[in-house]
């Protein structure tokens, strides 16, 4: 069985990459400057709306229903986009869903395809498919093309580039445009990018995008986006190829327009997306006449069967959780080691993946403080702080040995088990007091020293309460 490329091989372990992206002061500056003022966008955009909650329970109650009838609705689509002039083809896994797009690719005599930005294509490693293949893929979303033009990988679900300043954008354009900016404006770097693309969008016979959602009644595919690009590329090519998680389904039109409002004001902190692109099958005379969908499966009906983590399939990929989280912020995505980084990506990526041994992706569950901002900005209200600590128990599980930490907490359960060990070790507890220093105590042999390398540990007192109360009160 193929590699799921949903985490990049050879990646460290996210406590290893974090240690690195911790010393990177230059990646932690990008990061809050970016984070703080979406975060604060948004808090802005939704505050506007009494409703918001409701809008909030509508979207997870919509993705219930999706997941729990999902057979049902993915053949209701499949009939839909067919009865439209549409081709609907099934890719078990990533390697399958290459194959079925390069091979469409081929068959167009296409040597280069434009893409609209796609999770569910970097999901799979298309992009190093398609060049494998003969095929070179050009992305069109800037911050996708400043990180593929960089050789670079994303950092963020919403801006991939996240991590780059002006600064390192235009130097990244200068070594590989053949018309480079004149400088760092954000005036200049746009005009450069539109003048590299545009010969791409007016030449391209194929292109190839992702789905925010697609409306099973009618076999509508939407795209949102801010910049046009996308719109570009689904209108202009002959053959337009949509590679679509199987869980991006809404019943109806009048279900999607939940989500029209909560997944703009929770990404890019706007009313409504600057363009919002709807199609139905072929129209003949316009836009593209061949269009293909692939359904990918890689791992979600594993995680469907899950009862606690299929939540995580609700996502909208709106990146809200990326923009609170106290880890990310410090980190950046690509400590992760994963497509999907920040929380939802701990929860999401070691479920697609689905593998025991890889300890990668076993690791991402444990890159999170526990805090509960994820849960509290997220749109379709996935409680992550319950997925991260679920997926925790199986990493632990998946073991089959006892950790030094189960052989602690068993240790702690007997001595709470009886009342004259828990006194005995109380006392000897009390003793800990002579390392104190100004009723602090900073240094402990190991494996106490794991504690106090970085944190204090307040001194213990000498006299237990229960020892006191028997004392004065007995």
């Amino acid at each position: 069985m193929a590699r799921n490329p949903v985490t990049w091989l050879g990646s460290p372990t996210f406590p290893k990459a974090a240690h690195a992206a911790l010393a990177d002061t230059q990646l932690r500056q990008n990061l809050r400057k970016a984070t703080t003022t979406i975060r604060g966008k948004r808090a802005g955009v939704v505050a506007e709306l009494d409703d918001w909650e409701r809008l909030r329970h509508a979207g997870e109650s919509i993705k219930d229903d999706v997941l729990a009838n999902l057979d049902t609705y993915l053949l209701r689509l499949e009939e839909s986009v067919t009865a439209r002039g549409g081709v609907v083809h099934w890719a078990r896994d990533a390697e399958e869903a290459n194959r079925i797009v390069l091979d469409l690719a081929r068959a167009e005599g296409a040597d280069e395809v434009v893409k609209v930005k796609s999770m569910a294509t970097a999901e799979t490693g298309l992009n190093e498919a398609l060049e494998a293949g003969g095929v070179r893929p050009v992305e069109t979303d800037l911050a996708e093309l400043i990180v593929q033009l960089g050789h670079d990988r994303p950092s963020h679900i919403l801006v991939p580039a996240i991590h780059r300043n002006r600064a390192e954008i235009r130097d990244v354009f200068r070594r590989e445009m053949a018309d480079a900016p004149a400088s760092d404006e954000p005036r200049d770097l746009a005009e450069a990018a539109r003048r590299h693309l545009r010969r791409k969008f007016l030449s391209a016979k194929v292109a190839i995008s992702g789905a925010n959602f697609a409306v099973a009644d009618t076999g509508s595919i939407v795209v949102v986006e801010s910049e046009g690009n996308g719109r570009m590329c689904l209108t202009l090519p002959d053959t337009l190829i949509t590679v679509m998680g199987i869980e991006k389904l809404v019943p109806t039109w009048a279900d999607l327009e939940v989500f029209l409002q909560l997944l703009p004001r929770s990404s890019t902190a706007e009313r409504m997306n600057p363009y919002t692109s709807v199609w139905s099958g072929v129209t003949p005379g316009d836009g593209p006449q061949k269009f293909h969908l692939v359904l990918l499966d890689n791992g979600r009906t594993a995680t469907l069967a899950d009862t606690v983590g299929r939540q995580a399939l609700r996502c909208i990929r709106c990146s809200a959780c990326l923009n609170v989280c106290p880890v990310y912020e410090r980190t950046g995505g690509q400590a992760y080691g994963s497509v999907y980084p920040g929380p939802i990506g701990a929860i999401l990526a070691p479920q697609l993946v689905n593998d025991p041994d890889d300890e990668q992706a076993a690791s991402l569950p444990y890159a999170s403080s526990l805090c509960g901002a994820c849960y509290e900005v997220c749109p379709v209200r996935i409680n992550i702080p319950e997925v991260l600590t679920h997926l925790r128990s199986e990493v632990v599980q998946a073991k089959g040995k006892r950790t030094p930490e189960a052989l602690a907490m068993a240790a702690a359960a007997w001595m709470f088990g009886d009342p004259k060990r828990y006194e005995a070790a109380q006392r000897a507890g009390s003793l800990t007091r002579f390392l104190a220093r100004d009723g602090k105590i900073s240094h402990l042999p190991w494996p106490g020293s794991k504690w106090t390398s970085s944190r204090d540990l307040p001194a213990v007192p000498k006299e237990s309460f229960r020892a006191w109360w028997r004392r004065n009160r007995g």
